[in-house]
C-alpha cells in the first residue's frame, strides 16, 4: 500500500478560501491576520495551490504586471508536507505560468531551496516595514 498522499494542484485557484489560506499561513508564519485584507490580497495575485483532499498543503502567490516584472509574494508549504517536493512543484508551475522573469526575496536560511528550484542569486533585497493593518 502506498503511504504517499495524493496532492492535487490548482493553477490560478479562483476559489481559494481565505480561512484555509490563513490556516496555512499560520502554520508557517504564526501571527494575527485580518481576514478581509487577506481576502483582498489574494484577489490581486495568481494563486497556485496544492491540496491533500480538503487540506491546503501549499500555496505560491504570483504577482506580475504581465510584461516587465513578476515576483513570488510568498511560497508556503505546511510543515507536515515539507520535504515532499510540493514547494518545488509549486515553483515550477509559477515559472511556467509567469509571462515575465521572476524575483523573490528569500528568508534567511531558505536560499538553498530557491537555488535547487533553478533560481540564481540576483539583486539585493531591502525593506522598510510598516505595521500590518489590523
Amino acid at each position: 500500500m502506498n503511504d504517499e498522499k495524493q496532492i492535487t494542484y490548482v493553477i490560478d485557484d479562483q476559489k481559494l478560501c481565505v480561512s484555509k489560506f490563513l490556516t496555512l499561513v499560520n502554520s508557517v508564519w504564526p501571527g494575527e491576520y485580518n481576514e478581509q485584507y487577506s481576502k483582498e490580497a489574494l484577489l490581486k495575485t495568481i494563486n497556485i495551490t496544492a491540496w491533500d483532499n480538503e487540506k491546503l498543503a501549499g500555496c505560491v502567490r504570483l504577482l506580475t504586471d504581465g510584461y516587465l516584472f513578476g515576483t513570488i509574494t510568498e511560497i508556503l508549504v505546511h510543515p507536515d508536507y515539507q520535504g515532499k517536493r510540493i514547494g518545488k512543484e509549486l515553483m515550477e508551475m509559477a515559472w511556467e505560468l509567469s509571462p515575465t522573469s521572476l524575483f523573490i526575496g528569500a528568508q534567511p536560511g531558505k536560499e538553498a531551496f530557491f537555488e535547487k528550484a533553478g533560481f540564481t542569486k540576483s539583486i539585493q533585497s531591502f525593506q522598510k516595514k510598516k505595521e500590518r493593518r489590523a
